[in-house]
């Protein structure tokens, strides 16, 4: 065809290696944590090739593996031609900076943490998102910056007037210096776009709407169940951490009654101490919500683990006290023993598709019921020039009966507290109450 061959433009994804210690403490089985760990790393555009596990009592303080493995490491390393190691576990600097001597530059040495942190900052979209990945991923860095300036350090082999000052340790100083400048910038601009949220959410509350929050372990479908409720285009791929920037959306029951629903950032197990808190701001709104819908894989084997892991998320954000129902999704995929099983384990549970819509309505009808509880019957006669309110009554508030007199809208509904306080100087005596 000619003289030239076409150059692919695609870039080339990293060869990666994964490694995990069992040290039987964790309630997960080792080779399903590190199929997570190999997901994630695939989401991050990584090739895995090759994985390594040992069995310890502990993680050995210089290289997290025993000597042995970390020779056996270092020649899986060449044999596979690696560029990353990713270790399922949080390494310490030190450990990092001795695994990275073993194998080599250009090779790479990264954790579990390093891995979420880069898959956050690739898939955050708001600014409020950006923001958030950045301050956790400079609170990462800050302690490990010693090993990243350690060619220099290392050029100060004599000492002398200015010994103490050398190149690295001035550069070094000079980095943490602008890190930790940052880090309080990142905070205070983080604390201004909370007070900005907590403004929109009191509007919320003083408006009466009711709030439900989308909870769950990443890529349980929660995206997928917002699209198919309010029919809106939120971005959904079979992938972890496809969505990363809270979404919220209205929606209309039923029985007229206007609500709001939010999808937040997926959990998952080990998540990083820093990122939950970088991302308090954003987990505000299921400690704001009314109702928590904890949505559940029911296809995936360890869903009962990921429940664990969602609730101790919520715990760590002070939400373990929040109204909570749990929403098996995916069931499209379970045959009708599974169901049952399902059904036995956890009663009070709604079981879901949201890939088809199927138990949808009766989904709806629980978050009606659990919207009504508290709720309390009054009579109110309202002018009719308060349109505002006459809409607020339709919108939050059950009607059970309405007709339009001389002075105004008389409504006997049934009302949340807050309404409730709300419609107080309008409220008549009636039979129905």
């Amino acid at each position: 065809m000619g003289r030239f061959k076409p150059i692919s433009t695609e870039p080339t994804p990293e060869r990666a290696i994964l490694v995990g210690v069992d040290t039987g403490r964790s309630p997960w089985p080792l080779e399903d944590s590190l199929a997570e760990l190999g997901r994630l790393a695939e989401t991050d555009g990584a090739e895995v090739v090759g994985t390594l596990t040992q069995r310890l009592d502990a993680p050995v303080p210089r290289t997290f593996i025993g000597s042995g493995k970390t020779e056996e490491l270092v020649h899986l390393v060449n044999a596979l031609d690696a560029d990353v190691v990713i270790f399922d576990d949080e390494l310490t600097p030190s450990q990092q900076a001795n695994l990275e001597k073993a194998v080599r530059e250009p090779r790479k040495v990264i954790d579990r943490t390093a891995l979420i942190l880069d898959i956050f900052g690739n898939h955050a979209k708001t600014r409020e998102g950006r923001l958030q990945v950045q301050l956790a991923q400079l609170q990462y860095l800050l302690p490990r910056l010693r090993g990243m300036w350690s060619h220099l350090v290392g050029e100060q082999t004599r000492g002398g007037i200015g010994s103490r000052f050398g190149q690295g340790e001035s550069q070094l100083e000079v980095d943490r210096r602008l890190i930790r400048d940052r880090i309080s910038w990142l905070r205070k601009e983080l604390e201004n776009l909370e007070k900005r949220r907590g403004v929109q959410s009191k509007a919320r509350w003083d408006a009466g709407v009711f709030r439900v929050a989308l909870v769950g372990y990443t890529n349980a479908g929660k995206s997928t169940l917002l699209n198919r409720l309010t029919s809106s285009e939120v971005y959904v791929k079979d992938e972890l951490f496809a969505t990363l920037d809270p979404t919220t959306r209205a929606l209309d029951l039923e029985e007229g009654r206007k609500i709001t629903i939010t999808d937040t950032v997926g959990f998952i197990q080990k998540l990083p101490t820093t990122l939950v808190e970088a991302f308090k701001s954003t987990l505000a709104e299921v400690v704001a919500a009314d109702l928590i819908l904890l949505v559940v894989d029911s296809s995936d084997a360890n869903a009962e683990l990921e429940i664990d892991t969602v609730r101790q998320v919520l715990s760590d954000i002070g939400a373990s006290d929040k109204r909570c129902v749990l929403v098996f999704n995916k069931t499209d995929l379970l045959d009708e023993d599974q169901k049952h099983a399902l059904t036995l384990a956890h009663p009070d549970a709604v079981q879901i598709s949201a890939l088809d819509g199927k138990g949808l309505r009766g989904l709806l009808y629980r978050v009606a019921q659990e919207a009504a509880d508290g709720e309390t019957t009054c009579t109110v006669l309202v002018p009719y020039d308060k349109g505002m309110l006459i809409r607020m009554i339709h919108e939050r508030c059950q009607v059970i009966s309405e007709r339009y007199e001389d002075g105004g809208l008389l409504a006997t509904v049934r009302a949340s507290e807050r309404m409730r306080m709300t419609l107080e100087p309008y409220r008549v005596e009636s039979d129905e109450e």
